[in-house]
């Protein structure tokens, strides 16, 4: 609370001084259970893993949650995080949510409980952590996003990161605002206004009203810059590269089109998920070529062939949430692509900026500094894996401080699986031989005399005591 109000600034990412840090870990609340298996998650949670009721009263007329016994059941009414995100799921679309850390307790929360990807995040002062072109859909249900203040920099923001040819629906105030007017106490004139002011940013954007009908409004981003008809564009961004945005300020300009037009031109999904991305046969990944791209994805196909011999519930519904901690170009999440679950593709800010390709792939992450804690809740996450993080990080910050945070955002009786070189994966073990994980050294899928190992970790099932705040693990 002590950030400033204005535009949000406080709900953004704040880190504490490394003398702030807390260095402990997290203990499960009293009764913690796992999760249901997907699809039923989508619909049930349990109370004692996500402990807040006051959803179910401020949410009741939206038919979002319901409390029953020892549950939490969505119905599937509401604007909430991921209500819209899980039915998503149903039609083979992959949802990225976001929700700052509110009054609505725990919502992003709620939704990973349920098996939907989510992260805390904010439209304030601060760009998305996604790079420019990473949406085909962009979908505002009430978010209560201004979207005509500061000039119109927050639509500017969401042109930024939507695709050429890709959509905007926006649900809820001004949209229809001759029913809602009386409900949402403003005016006829106000709300009138309002939406002229949207309408007016679009089309300056280069977008054309597609639809409008009841509660839903779409607009759609034009393919390219050459049908623009607006004689009040905005001006363009100067920026050499559109993609570095980690604690970058917005800016009041519009993301110029690519100058190739193989941005707008991908394959449909799951095709998508191995064809080379116009990014790398345009040459705009430093030292990634189509062949190497190809090269990769192979490698990893074996690589998570044999990670299903170290472990059989990879790639069932056992692992729902899965994260990789250093993504490169998204070849783990795309051999392990799958109903059952979904993978956070985390490109951490010193490596190389391929986020745009994991992308384009038809595949979600987000870009992140691992000597920060991520933007998540306890307990988030069945699965986590890293390949090369701690060789990564071994000079940036404390190793002992990503484990912490591994250990935060795993679930109890989660695993990870960590590849590095010998050296760094013993002073991992000696770590984590500390945290309550169960840990085996294993070789590489090539043998012994391969310096490089796979180190395995079972996070173990332990709860807080409910009659004091003591880390100490339950006797069960």
């Amino acid at each position: 609370m002590k950030f400033p109000r204005e535009n949000m600034a406080y709900r953004e990412r704040h880190c504490p001084p490394e003398e702030e840090k807390l260095r402990c870990l997290i203990p499960a609340p009293k009764g913690y259970t796992a999760p249901f298996p997907w699809p039923k998650s989508r619909d049930y949670v349990y109370y004692a893993n996500v402990p807040f009721k006051s959803l179910t009263v401020e949410k009741a007329n939206q038919n979002w949650v319901e409390y029953q016994g020892n549950v939490f059941k969505f119905p599937g009414g509401g604007t909430m995080v991921a209500s819209w995100g899980a039915y998503m799921l149903k039609r083979n679309v992959l949802p990225m949510s976001f929700a700052p850390r509110d009054n609505h307790e725990a919502q992003v929360q709620f939704a990973l409980e349920r098996g939907v990807p989510a992260v805390i995040g904010v439209l304030g002062t601060m760009h998305l952590p996604y790079p420019s072109r990473a949406f085909d859909m962009a979908q505002c249900s009430r978010c209560l996003i201004p979207w005509t203040a500061n000039e119109g920099i927050y639509l500017m923001e969401v042109d930024r990161v939507l695709r050429p040819g890709g959509y905007w629906v926006l649900s809820g105030p001004p949209i229809n605002w001759k029913t809602y007017y009386k409900t949402w106490k403003r005016t006829k004139q106000d709300l009138q206004a309002e939406q002229k002011r949207i309408e007016d940013l679009a089309e300056s954007l280069c977008w054309e009203k597609k639809y409008e009908k009841g509660d839903v409004a779409i607009w759609r981003k034009m393919s390219s810059d050459e049908n623009c008809s607006s004689k009040k564009s905005v001006n363009l961004c100067n920026s050499a590269d559109t993609d570095d945005v980690w604690y970058k300020e917005m800016e009041k300009c519009k993301t110029p089109y690519p100058e190739t037009g193989g941005a707008a031109e991908l394959k449909k999904f799951p095709e998508r998920l191995f064809a080379v991305p116009s990014r790398v046969s345009d040459g705009l990944v430093d030292g990634v070529t189509a062949e190497s791209y190809l090269e990769d994805n192979q490698l990893w196909k074996k690589r998570v062939k044999g990670y299903k011999r170290i472990n059989r519930l990879i790639g069932t519904g056992r692992y729902r949430n899965v994260m990789d901690m250093n993504a490169g170009l998204g070849g783990f999440a795309a051999a392990l692509e799958s109903p059952k679950s979904w993978v956070m593709n985390v490109v951490p800010t010193i490596e190389k900026n391929t986020l745009g390709v994991v992308y384009e792939r038809g595949l979600i992450g987000i870009y992140h500094d691992w000597c920060e804690g991520f933007s998540t809740y306890p307990r988030t996450y069945d699965l986590i894996h890293a390949d090369h993080l701690f060789s990564l990080y071994k000079n940036k910050c404390n190793l002992e401080d990503i484990l912490l945070e591994m250990d935060r955002i795993l679930r109890p009786e989660g695993t990870v699986l960590i590849r590095d070189e010998v050296d760094v994966l013993n002073e991992v073990m000696s770590i984590s031989n500390g945290m309550r994980w169960d840990t085996r050294m294993l070789d590489h899928e090539d043998g012994p005399l391969v310096p490089e190992k796979i180190l395995v970790g079972v996070k173990q099932y332990w709860v807080g005591s409910s009659s004091n705040n003591s880390t100490e693990p339950d006797e069960q």
